[in-house]
């Protein structure tokens, strides 16, 4: 059987990812270094090491960076303590948050202002639903899945509101979301969904993609800490494809090659198209024809950037 690579379509960078890093480039090019990074600007190594290459200093604290400094807040949205603990360092704070973390973040306040208790669908650990909980961190329940659903209990189950963290599987949460409102029939949501487009489409081209070429394997490119570029793996592997979640071409192990004549490829919404053409470069000279689309996204969707460097 002669071995192809499919380029799976959409992949890679979203638009709030796009708008993050050009916030970061673009200060560095109209201020110059050092420009201060709260956080990984995005779930993505390569990404970070390229920026701190061109003088982004990234720090965990507000209080890492210098009283008067420009600080950049990652695009996984930061909670209020931490404006608060900018503004007390007098930093001028450039806000790189995705717009679609900002709505949840809103509906937070809202659902939490109405005295609801929030249950917030997500893993606990993940810098977005730390920034999340963050606004009302004593009405806000993390449920990470179906047992926790099945267990949560709240004050007034008459008041209980839902969110979900942006970058998770809409089928991994469907049975999370089916169970709080099985138990709390008063549950109230947005009315749209807060997976994001960008989530939601890479997922839905991966199971396509499996189904329409039938590949055995699937790769993506993608750092370890990136939720949305772990459910592809998890998609794919649900397709019934062999999946790995790799940072760069250096990751890939020969072996998953073999026997494995018909390869898709795509790329987490934090994965630069650098390191997606790197793998197929590499598939390439292994004898691997490629087949696909060779446009990353033609999603359509820009956000603005922050007005500071607009």
């Amino acid at each position: 059987m002669t071995e192809s690579v499919s380029l799976i379509s959409p992949r890679g960078y979203c638009a709030g990812v796009d708008r993050a890093i050009e916030t970061v480039e673009r200060l560095l090019r109209e201020r110059g270094a050092p420009v201060y990074v709260r956080g990984e600007i995005v779930h993505n190594q390569y990404v970070v090491k390229t920026l701190a290459g061109k003088g982004a200093v990234f720090v965990e604290t507000p209080e890492e960076a210098p009283e008067g400094s420009v600080i950049v807040l990652s695009a996984h949205g930061s909670a209020p303590d931490i404006y608060e603990r900018c503004a007390a360092r007098d930093l001028e704070v450039i806000d790189a948050t995705c717009p679609l973390v900002s709505k949840v973040h809103a509906e937070v306040r809202r659902y939490a202002g109405k005295g609801a208790t929030v249950l917030l669908v997500g893993h606990a650990e993940h810098d977005e639903v730390i920034g999340t909980r963050g606004e009302a961190p004593e009405r806000v329940i993390v449920v990470e899945d179906v047992a926790q659903a099945e267990a949560v209990q709240v004050p007034d189950p008459d008041n209980v509101a839902l969110t979900t963290q942006t970058t998770l599987s809409l089928d991994d949460t469907a049975e999370i979301i089916a169970v709080l409102k099985r138990r709390f029939p008063a549950l109230q949501s947005p009315a749209s969904s807060d997976i994001c487009y960008a989530t939601q489409n890479r997922q839905d081209a991966v199971k396509a993609a499996v189904e329409a070429t039938a590949a055995e394997l699937v790769l993506v490119v993608g750092s370890q800490n990136s939720s949305n570029s772990q459910r592809l793996v998890e998609v794919a592997r649900a397709g019934g494809a062999e999946s790995h979640l790799i940072d760069g071409v250096g990751d890939l192990d020969p072996s998953w090659l073999d026997h494995h004549p018909r390869v898709a490829l795509t790329a987490g919404a934090s994965a630069p198209e650098v390191l997606v053409r790197e793998v197929l470069d590499y598939l390439e000279t292994r004898g691997y024809s490629r087949t696909g689309n060779e446009v990353p996204t033609d999603e359509g969707v820009v956000f603005a950037l922050p007005p500071q460097v607009r």
